[in-house]
């Protein structure tokens, strides 16, 4: 009889990620569950206070916090902070120093892992993949999720020509070229190392057979199970108006003046704009409608994200609010409300026009090519006047290319790329 394939142990370095009974990142433990349903055993090590998370999940002086589970987590010692200040650096700091200490306590009791994944809500978590690797011997794949420092040049806070801004592109540059192989969210990131000349065709060392392109996604048999299971009650999402929904952050570079501009614009139609999230904008924002009486707009404050699939479908159409500046949309988007949107089988807006856009692909909505108020208007109209037939032509496409972003598909293409990996490592 055939000896049973021992499972290939795979860890992943994502500070940002929660298991699923917490409010974070859930693309870690949703690629690891269905990695962990095939021949695979993948621990997920995240920080002990993250982005979303309400309190820090580590009150003593424990170095991590371990949660057993089908996904394994480790929750790994990292200082508090409630906003971009020094602690949240530090924070960065604490979680890179503490993670390495963790991952050598567990290699010396329990053996090394067979791969190392390091993923990019901050860079020192790429960075400890790599030392660690290089320590162990262990093949690393790197998850460039945003590209640092280049969304810190953008925000205009540190020059790109600065000493500072050319330490941190030697340091990003330096976690490239020791990765094995790297992927990418953005089906166009490839072309930020051919633009820099990073890779072999243009004297640098990245071999770009080396880098593949896994988005960002969604659960889809889980987003319609919360349709079902977790029902959200507010009363408008209920009776004939048309429902403009807008979910996620209310944020500077989400730019919701544009929608509050819009809402101004259309007062006398049977429009409903609903605007369900939190962040630093939300209180300005909402100042602007009892200074201007913009009566077509409601704020429903923050909602826990099993609620949201139901929200969504309630929706007439859905809302991807962005301002063209603060971000480079040209690769394209990787943000997971777009798969979100998309699962909920209604029209999209996009108030940007993204390159390799997944919204024109698959045929899900508009991308808008001006930042203007007037133009969302004539989108939002665009669907209001839309007829039964066409709407459901969009609902078809929006439900058949959520296929090719569904998690399941995607940890095979994710599984693919690490036994390639492992394999070429030890070639």
């Amino acid at each position: 009889m055939e000896a049973t394939k021992e499972k290939t142990k795979v860890w992943i370095f994502h500070p940002e990620s929660s298991d699923e009974s917490l409010e974070g990142n859930q693309r870690p433990a949703r690629l690891a569950k269905h990695l962990n349903r095939r021949n695979y055993k993948t621990t997920v090590f995240s920080s002990s206070k993250f982005r979303y998370a309400k309190e820090n999940l580590i009150k003593d002086n424990s170095t991590f916090l371990y949660r057993d589970g089908e996904v394994p987590f480790y929750y790994i010692k990292s200082r508090s902070y409630k906003k971009n200040d020094i602690n949240r650096i530090l924070n960065w700091i604490n979680y890179y120093f503490n993670v390495k200490k963790t991952a050598r306590e567990i290699i010396k009791k329990e053996g090394k892992p067979d791969l190392i994944i390091g993923s990019s809500p901050h860079p020192l978590a790429m960075l400890a993949a790599v030392q660690l690797g290089k320590k162990y011997k262990i093949p690393v794949i790197n998850e460039v999720r945003d590209f640092w420092p280049e969304v810190i040049f953008l925000g205009g806070r540190i020059k790109e020509s600065s000493l500072i801004g050319r330490i941190m592109l030697a340091g990003e540059r330096y976690i490239y070229d020791n990765s094995n192989s790297l992927i990418f969210l953005k089906e166009g990131d490839f072309q930020y190392i051919v633009d820099k000349k990073w890779d072999i065709d243009n004297g640098g060392s990245i071999n770009l057979d080396h880098c593949y392109y896994i988005n960002n996604g969604v659960d889809v048999d889980e987003f319609e199970n919360n349709v079902r299971t977790y029902q959200f009650e507010d009363e408008d999402l209920h009776g004939d108006q048309f429902r403009a929904v807008y979910v996620g952050a209310l944020g500077r570079v989400n730019d919701l003046d544009k929608l509050l501009d819009a809402a101004k614009l259309i007062e006398d139609e049977n429009i409903l704009f609903l605007i369900y999230g939190s962040g630093d904008q939300e209180n300005r924002l909402k100042d602007r409608l009892k200074d201007e009486n913009i009566t077509n707009v409601k704020f429903k404050g923050y909602v826990e994200g099993k609620y949201i699939p139901y929200v969504l479908s309630k929706a007439s159409v859905n809302l991807l609010i962005y301002t063209q500046t603060q971000y480079n949309w040209s690769r394209g988007n990787s943000s997971n409300k777009l798969f979100e949107y998309m699962a909920s089988g209604k029209p999209i807006i996009s108030t940007v026009k993204m390159g390799y856009s997944i919204i024109d692909k698959y045929n899900c909505g508009i991308e808008l090519e001006g930042q203007n108020p007037e133009e969302l208007v004539d989108a939002i109209k665009h669907f209001y006047h839309m007829s039964d037939e066409e709407l459901k032509s969009i609902k078809a496409n929006c439900k058949n290319g959520v296929k090719d972003f569904d998690c399941k598909y995607l940890s095979s293409k994710l599984a693919q790329v690490i036994d390639k990996t492992i394999e070429e490592y030890h070639r």
